[in-house]
């Protein structure tokens, strides 16, 4: 089985590092969503959300539970997808997208809707909820399809979705889809390549990740995960070129430090 979102949500991590110090969830299930205050819904692992976000959090979700489902609802609905996905409670805000793109019944309510579950999905660490959120992102992105068979990235992330269920090989074949349609696809590259680092086929890897290099040679999560894979076929001399590259590209001290722990690596 692929355990793509390790992997994804280390290299987010490393350009994003800051929203990993925000809770990353907050709902388990609907109906706690519906009987729980939101204080008591935080996960308190991580740095509280600031008192103005919570405390508008707390005020419009006052009002969408005192009120029937209506416009006006599926309003406060979309706004608290907003103010949690700012609060980094990813769960909460795909939940609240669900409810929203439920009501406005648009391909744009149902982007947001997927979009939303896709992201809660990534930070997802238990096999369970994984599936369940990947379930959903299917399930709203799918809808996107369906009303737009061009839109290449819901179809990427739908594809994504299914490497960690029990049939991988779909969510491969959409990918390859996606690229067959537009060569240039950097998502689609980028996530094929980093299937490729970590199933092990280095040579594809570098194959799929110098073709992304080759349409966006600023791509900085591209140029770390083709250095990744030059070290581990052993050319030293590219891996460092790629890992220099790094630092060019981002001077956050997170991209800078772990671009540096791999030059050290080199030089073992």
């Amino acid at each position: 089985m692929f355990k793509i979102r390790i992997i994804l949500v280390a290299v987010a991590a490393l350009l994003v590092w800051l929203i990993f110090l925000l809770p990353k969830s907050v709902v388990e299930n609907e109906s706690q969503l519906k009987e729980a205050a939101p204080e008591e819904a935080q996960n308190t692992g991580h740095t509280a959300v600031p008192a103005t976000l919570s405390a508008t959090i707390k005020s419009v979700r006052a009002q969408f539970q005192s009120n029937t489902p209506n416009q006006k609802n599926a309003i406060f609905a979309d706004s608290l997808r907003t103010l949690y996905t700012q609060s980094g409670q990813f769960d909460s805000a795909a939940w609240f997208a669900g409810e929203a793109a439920t009501f406005f019944n648009t391909t744009e309510s149902f982007l947001k809707a997927g979009n939303s579950y896709y992201e809660a999905y990534t930070f997802a660490m238990e096999p369970a909820k994984q599936e369940q959120l990947a379930e959903k992102t299917r399930e709203w992105l799918g809808k996107v399809v369906a009303a737009d068979a061009k839109n290449l990235e819901a179809k990427t992330k739908i594809g994504m979705t299914y490497l960690s269920s029990k049939a991988p090989m779909q969510g491969i074949t959409l990918l390859r889809e996606v690229l067959a349609e537009d060569p240039k696809n950097e998502f689609a590259l980028y996530n094929m390549g980093i299937l490729s680092v970590q199933s092990g086929q280095y040579d594809r890897a570098i194959e799929r990740l110098e073709e992304l290099k080759a349409v966006n040679p600023k791509h900085i999560q591209g140029a770390l995960m083709l250095g990744v894979a030059y070290l581990n076929k052993g050319n030293k001399d590219k891996a460092r070129q790629q890992f220099e590259l790094v630092k060019t590209l981002d001077k956050d001290p997170a991209v800078q430090s772990t671009a540096d722990s791999y030059l050290k690596d080199l030089d073992k």
